[in-house]
């Protein structure tokens, strides 16, 4: 069963209101790292159902993409954690604070790179699902499909294909 535009449109607006609704509960938490994000996003996600304000089955839906979207991210700030780490390289900073800051990112980075591995293969975006706005490149042919906003992911615009990787 295919959704219509209305219930695209309100299920993309769903997705903001859980987004903005994890963000501000997990910046009240005094936790961070990947196992409080998913405490706040289930927190979230229980609260807007408890208000009536998507379906069991919707609900589900928006928390799944919402998560997928948290490991994507998680995934660009550890790329982002190996640039550091080749720009702050201990050996080229000598001793100080900014060594010491240099060996942390290099150990975190080493964390995250087995956690994006780990995670790679549920990055794969699919046309019908919904994602915040960003970058989505089609897996066939290499074509960029840039999203605006929050919406429903749509066919290759070149090839047809209906698989992504996400970039911001």
């Amino acid at each position: 069963m295919e959704n219509t535009e209305q219930e695209k449109a309100t299920m993309a607006q769903q997705y903001d209101k859980l987004a903005s609704k994890f963000k501000e509960r997990y910046l009240a938490g005094k936790e961070r790292g990947r196992e409080a994000m998913a405490v706040a996003l289930e927190k979230s996600h229980e609260q807007m159902a408890a208000l009536g304000e998507f379906s069991a089955e919707h609900g589900a839906e928006l928390k799944k993409y919402m998560a997928r979207d948290m490991d994507q991210t998680m995934a660009d700030a550890q790329n982002l954690g190996e640039e550091a780490k080749e720009r702050l390289n201990p050996g080229r900073l000598g001793a100080g604070a900014l060594a010491s800051l240099a060996a942390v990112l290099e150990s975190t980075g080493n964390a995250l790179q087995s956690l994006s591995e780990k995670t790679r293969e549920k990055l794969t975006y699919k046309t019908g699902e919904i994602t915040s706005a960003g970058t989505l490149t089609c897996q066939a042919c290499g074509e960029a499909m840039r999203l605006k906003e929050t919406g429903y992911i749509p066919p290759c615009p070149k090839c047809s294909a209906t698989l992504f990787n996400k970039g911001y």
